[in-house]
Order: structure tokens, then sequence, then C-alpha cells
């Protein structure tokens, strides 16, 4: 903090007989510059412990991400001395801050060390999806590969133990019928449904489908069978589509770095796709959550609702302000693709019961076209950034974010 500085450098330059306080000496300084003060020494001492907490010692990662030295952050990264999956006071890992910065470089050695992909930030973002939000093919092709990767590795490393639990578990058949339900007259009947038929039979598994996702307004029903075939050195994942009479093989074993990362790298079209298509995220709000018994009977006349369920007695509750919150981002489309999008789907049309629709933008900076830095609009320094004491008042590093919010509040039944 500037401040303490001060007071540092006129202790180090007092040479006045007489010993003067540090407090003195920063009142003085203070006091040279037209402010007086009247900051007790515990005052100081404490801002002093804040910009030691929030400096670069206590983010040393992310303060090389921040100004994009790539170079010394590979060197802290092979001596591997510091934790690259911390967090900053702002909730961000070193490759989160170094992809919402457009830090190319930077991000390109945190995935060469294994920083994980798939951690979201406090507002609930992926890292891929910051990546797209940045508008920048190259670094989204280099987060997309990465992240495919990681996966590739995962599932690769868990084939073993997935094929000897496979091999111990006894052999069935098994359906298993999901639907979706509402309150609503006649929306049950346009709600989807499915059997979903599961064969297991040694390391194999075939599961049989009919409903295959949904399409802007419409549910997509098809004739699917997913068949995983274990191997003693890998396992073969394959989509049957038997209307086409079509079949996707994917062979799932351990290739050589090289091999496995051509076998990565996304195509145009992909990252095209991506850059053309709003960034959605869609979660259940629990904040406002609450529970009641439901009551039967006519009015005047009700009790507490109960029901049996196989056999037992079970209360009923209903959950009410369940909301579904959906967010969607749009800063990285163009005008013609904003307009291609289409603001509803089908789960939203069948959950509408109540909804909210708000805008979220973030402020931008009059300066942005002054400073050129569109991934720091509002030019926060790193000092505002890493002090978690510092309120940004809605400001916010990366591209200027456009987010819609639909909130939609619907009410749950629960049996205990």
């Amino acid at each position: 903090m500037n401040d303490c500085g001060s007071v540092e450098s006129n202790s180090a330059s007092d040479t006045s007989p007489s010993s003067n306080s540090l407090k003195q000496d920063g009142a003085s300084s203070l006091e040279e510059n037209g402010t007086s003060t009247s900051r007790s020494d515990t005052k100081v001492e404490q801002e002093i412990s804040m910009e030691k907490k929030s400096g670069p010692d206590s983010y040393p990662l992310h303060y090389l991400v921040w100004h994009n030295n790539y170079r010394k952050l590979e060197k802290e990264l092979t001596e591997n001395k510091h934790n690259k999956e911390l967090r900053d006071p702002r909730g961000r890992t070193p490759l989160m801050l170094a992809v919402t910065l457009g830090h190319l470089e930077a991000s390109r050695v945190l995935l060469r060390h294994h920083c994980n992909v798939n951690v979201e930030s406090s507002d609930g973002w992926t890292v891929l999806q910051e990546a797209t939000a940045t508008g920048d093919p190259e670094l989204l092709g280099l987060v997309l590969e990465g992240r495919d990767m990681q996966r590739y590795s995962s599932r690769v490393a868990g084939i073993p133990t997935l094929l000897a639990k496979l091999k111990e578990a006894p052999d069935f058949y098994v359906e298993m019928k999901w639907e979706f339900t509402s309150w609503v007259p006649l929306v049950s009947r346009m709600c989807p449904s499915d059997t979903y038929r599961v064969y297991k039979s040694g390391s194999n598994v075939r599961i049989d489908t009919t409903l295959i996702g949904f399409d802007q307004t419409s549910w997509q029903r098809g004739n699917r069978s997913y068949i995983f075939k274990g191997h003693t050195d890998g396992a073969t994942m394959m989509e049957v589509d038997h209307e086409t009479g079509q079949v996707y093989v994917e062979n799932m074993r351990t290739l050589p770095p090289d091999q496995a990362q051509a076998y990565m790298r996304p195509h145009p079209g992909m990252l095209s796709q991506r850059l053309t298509t709003p960034i959605a995220i869609t979660y259940i709000d629990t904040e406002k959550i609450s529970f009641e018994r439901d009551k039967a009977g006519i009015w005047g006349w009700r009790s507490d609702r109960s029901e049996n369920v196989n056999g037992h007695d079970c209360k009923v509750f209903s959950a009410t302000n369940v909301e579904l919150v959906t967010k969607t981002r749009t800063e990285h489309l163009t005008d013609a693709d904003k307009e291609k999008t289409s603001p509803r789907s089908p789960i939203q049309s069948f959950l509408n019961i109540a909804e909210v629709e708000e805008k979220q933008n973030s402020p931008s900076s009059s300066e942005e076209s002054e400073t050129g830095n569109l991934n720091n609009p509002t030019n926060i320094t790193a000092e505002e950034y890493f002090n978690p004491e510092v309120d940004l008042q809605g400001r916010d590093i990366g591209r200027p974010k456009e987010v819609t919010k639909k909130v939609q509040s619907f009410k749950v039944n629960d049996h205990h």
C-alpha cells in the first residue's frame, strides 16, 4: 500500500538526532503533502499486515499471470513450490485468471503443467466458458484441447478399476423408467418420458434409449444403443443409431503423448460453433427454499397430508420458492448471432410457472478505447484486485459481460 511504503521510506531516510516513531514519520510525510492524519500505530500495522496478506507473497503465481510473465511462471511451476489451484480473493485459480485476462502464453504454460480446466469461478462459469467469452479462437482451442486431454487421461486411468468392478458384479437386465410431470392440467402429456433398458454381461454394458435430446422447441426421439465393451488393454464405446444403421466407435486406450495431443486437437468447425453460440449455465437456487406440510381436505377441515409409498406411511411436504436459474452470456456474439438465438428451451417452457428475466451487464470503462485493454476495461490495478478489503463496486476483469438471467419458480412435493 502506498501509505505504508511512504512510511518506510521516511523512516529509512530520517537523519535527525532524535528517533521518531513510525506514526510520527507517517504523519510528517502526509503533512508535507498537505494532508494531516491521526492514524495510530495499530492502524498502520494493520495496513502493513493487510499488504503482506494480499501482496505477491500470498499469490505468487497469480501475480505472474496478472503481468503475463510466463517465463518466470514456467520456472515457478517447474519448481513446484506453490499451490497451482489456489484461488485469489476474487475466486479465481491462476488458470482461470490467465484465461479471463486473455493471456495466451500464460494459459499455455499453466495447461502444460496440468492445471485443472474444470474449475468454476465464484459466479459458476468454467474455464472453457471464460475462454469462449474472450472471443479468441486460439485461446479457446488451447483450453478446449487441455480440457479434452484431462478428460481422456481421467477416463483411461479409471478403466482398470471399472473393468474389475464390472467383472465382480453379477450379470443383470434392468428397465429404468423416468418422466417429467406437472401439476398443470394437460402439461404432463407434453413432458418427455423414456425407459432405459440396461444389459450387463461380464465387463460389457449396453443401454437402449429413445429420447436423445431436444432442439430449440421440440424433443428429439430416436432409437439409440450405447455399448461399453471392456478389453484387457482398454475399452470401446459404441453409439449405435438403429434408424440410420450407423455406428460411432471410440476406442479408450492409452496413447503416446504426441498421438494423444494430435487426437485431442479441436476441429476449426467446433471452435466456430462455440464462438457463435451463447454460453449458458443452469442450476437450482436453494437459498430461498422453504418446506411446509401439505394439507388435505376442504377449507376449514384441512389436516396434514400423508400417503402410502411402498407400504410405508409418509408425510407429504411441499418445497416452495424452488428457483431454476438460467444464466446466458452473449458478449462474444455478433449482432447477427444474437438474432439467431432462441430465447427458450423445452425445459424452460414446461417449468414456466413464474419467470423473471433480467439483464446483468457488467460496467465498462469509457477509457477502454484509449487503453485498448479489452480484458481489463475498467482498469483495475493489481493492488485493487488482490486486496480482499477493496470493494470493486461491480467492476471486474475480462471482457464486459452481457448476462441474461432467467428465474423460474415452482413448487415441489416430497415424501418422508
